[in-house]
């Protein structure tokens, strides 16, 4: 999103505890409480919230130009680090990529005596259409794909479309996304004259209304290409989508857009000013999904799915000493959970090669790819191993301490998986789950790192990603503490700044 509106050495003590059962009346030692913890306690309610987990829920969001840099410009000699990211992203499924964001509106297809347009700055080639082809075809992907609404000229906006539909072939292209963030092309500039002049891509009285109208104009000379937008990040625009969907009934998904947090134009003393400790605020993951509801149940409504097909930690690109932080993989576990409970179909984290909150970088030399994993992206593989396709989010309650956060989901097969989150960066909490009926085992796996602003040293169940890896694969030994239940509850011990997941099997 270009614009915006309106200690370790504890850890790896901690760490090594596995998942205890305290039962009413036993005569145990007196559980273990960190001196500086609170205590908390969390119930499993087996009523369920909302609709299933859908395939392909965690997704990317990419720009145009990162394509090459992360896929490889070899269509027979990919990336196999890259591919390899996103299949752990979407095991067994198609992953959902969306290729847009802030160049969807800079970027255009050559036509034929029609002069650039002064705004584009990226230009499409039957190579980047290989390259885009050979990856979707790889991972079975299905794509959303951003088309240049802000050059204003509906013709070559359908002859893009043309092309990236019979470039890629159509049954990779999931939708084509008309424009990004129109509510916005009249605040920042589209381009910059040769005297430096900015000339934006349309006037201030730009409205829904107006967007509607060239969306359908050009949705007309499209035939039937499945569609999404409003492709908005703001409520004021979303505020239309009930209109906006009667206007355009052959409209395949609703996407919108959500940062919490702004690089560009906050200071230190605004809750939105991005800082690890604003990062893992409540507001901040759970927060951002607040308002969304409803507008998914509008699109549900009319058969359509919702999808916040770009999100991240921090708009303008993130900032260093946050976005690349383990508080972002902390963050990112909670938001997503945040945007299942409200009603979104899926969830795509931007990401391109010099963003501070990119995901992951990636090197080719002569002895081929290798690859850098960012600790934000293992938030994202334990929701993805926390929230399975079809499995269901329970209502769970979590009471005593402020800095836990609680989730839990069902599975087809009766399992119960419950995360646990301490936001807390200097301490620990015990926290005491009450057994859910007929669980007969439990086990836990943990996600944690030195610290909650550490850049590396992150680990998911004693697994991680290698610095500079060939494979893009998990390695090491998997740890998952094991245990019997004995009487009603579980005791685990959360360090500071980790999670927890832990896996409860049920007699059906």
């Amino acid at each position: 999103m270009r614009r915006w509106v309106a200690p370790a050495l504890l850890a790896t003590a901690l760490g090594g505890a596995g998942l205890m059962v305290v039962g009413q009346g036993q005569s145990d030692a007196p559980p273990r409480i960190p001196a500086a913890g609170a205590e908390a306690f969390v119930r499993i309610d087996r009523t369920v919230i909302g609709g299933p987990i859908q395939p392909g829920f965690v997704g990317l969001s990419m720009e145009y130009s990162a394509v090459p840099s992360y896929a490889g410009t070899a269509p027979c000699a990919p990336n196999p680090v890259f591919g390899q990211l996103i299949r752990d992203l979407a095991p067994g499924q198609s992953p959902v990529l969306r290729i847009g964001g802030n160049s969807t509106d800079h970027t255009w297809w050559p036509v034929a005596h029609v002069p650039r347009p002064p705004g584009v700055s990226y230009r499409l080639s039957q190579q980047w259409l290989a390259d885009t082809r050979a990856l979707a075809h790889r991972l079975d992907a299905r794509l959303i794909l951003g088309v240049d609404l802000e050059a204003n000229d509906s013709a070559l906006a359908a002859a893009e479309a043309h092309m990236l539909i019979s470039g890629i072939g159509r049954r990779y292209v999931k939708a084509l996304e008309i424009g990004n963030e129109p509510e916005l092309y009249w605040k920042f500039p589209w381009y910059h004259t040769h005297s430096g002049r900015p000339v934006a891509g349309r006037r201030l009285s730009y409205s829904f209304a107006a967007f509607t109208r060239q969306f359908s104009q050009t949705r007309a000379l499209l035939g039937t290409v499945p569609l999404a937008g409003p492709a908005v990040g703001a409520y004021d625009w979303l505020n239309h989508l009930r209109r906006f969907l009667t206007a355009e009934p052959t409209l395949g998904l609703v996407t919108f857009h959500r940062y919490p947090l702004n690089r560009c134009f906050t200071g230190p003393g605004s809750p939105l000013y991005p800082s690890v400790s604003s990062l893992l605020s409540p507001l901040a993951s759970r927060g951002l999904a607040q308002g969304i509801g409803p507008y998914a149940a509008i699109a549900h409504s009319d058969r359509v799915a919702f999808r916040v097909d770009e999100m991240n930690s921090v708009a303008c690109g993130g900032k260093a000493g946050v976005s690349n932080t383990f508080a972002a993989a902390l963050w990112a576990l909670d938001a997503l959970f945040a945007m299942a409970r409200a009603g979104a179909d899926g969830v795509n984290f931007h990401t391109f090669p010099s963003a501070r909150y990119a995901l992951f970088t990636f090197q080719h030399g002569p002895g081929g790819w290798t690859g850098t994993v960012r600790p934000e992206y293992y938030g994202l593989l334990m929701f993805v191993r926390a929230a399975p396709p079809s499995s269901r989010l329970l209502r769970v309650s979590a009471t005593g301490s402020d800095a836990v956060r609680a989730w839990a989901t069902q599975s087809a097969d009766g399992r119960i998986r419950l995360v646990l989150i301490n936001a807390d960066v200097t301490h620990g909490h015990l926290v005491s789950i009450l057994r859910p009926s007929r669980a007969t085992a439990a086990s836990v796996e943990r996600l944690q790192a030195p610290s909650a602003r550490a850049t590396a040293g992150v680990t998911l169940a004693g697994q991680s990603i290698d610095v500079d890896t060939r494979t893009g694969a998990l390695r090491g030994a998997v740890r998952s503490d094991p245990t019997t239940a004995r009487g009603d509850r579980y005791e685990l011990m959360l360090p500071p700044a980790s999670a927890a997941l832990v896996t409860i099997t049920v007699d059906r």
